[in-house]
């Protein structure tokens, strides 16, 4: 079983000021591809605690960390450096994969800076911050993210019979 942790960075979540609703629909995604969701959080826009956060999930030992939030071109959408200073390896493709989709959507597609990565045994993938864009972009990546939880793990031996 595939466990997920959530991360929903929003200052005006984290504060009590508007309800999350993204990180609630990475929850039923997760869920409909029966992964485990271990932990939920929710942080505002600060390098610090978001890397916190990703770093304690990971040491946890988690599966798939998805951030929601953060990723575009406003002062404090912070999200990509946080997770770039603590990966240990890019897995870019995550982050390119739906950056190429989303543009068949909106023109705004091309705004994200959404980072993908691992650390340890954990990917990590930046997701948008609104609900509509968190459920396409999942939809996206999802297939991928099974064989690649595989991988990290050492059960797969050679992805060519696989």
């Amino acid at each position: 079983m595939i466990t997920v942790a959530i991360i929903t960075v929003s200052d005006r979540s984290s504060k009590g000021m508007r309800d999350d609703l993204s990180g609630p629909e990475i929850r039923k995604w997760a869920e409909s591809q029966e992964y485990k969701v271990v932990s939920e959080t929710i942080v505002p826009d600060e390098q610090d605690k978001i890397k916190d956060k990703l770093i304690e999930f990971s040491d946890a030992g988690y599966d798939l960390i998805l951030t929601t939030g953060g990723t575009g071109f406003a002062p404090r959408d912070v999200t990509p450096e946080a997770t770039k200073a603590v990966i240990d390896r890019e897995a870019p493709g995550f982050a390119e994969a739906m950056r190429a989709k989303s543009l068949a959507i909106t023109p705004h597609a091309m705004l994200s800076r959404a980072a993908s990565g691992i650390r340890k045994q954990s990917i990590i993938i930046n997701l948008p911050g609104s609900p509509k864009a968190v459920r396409e972009n999942l939809s996206f990546i999802e297939k991928a993210i099974p064989h690649a939880v595989k991988l990290l793990k050492g059960k797969v031996t050679d992805c060519a019979i696989e």
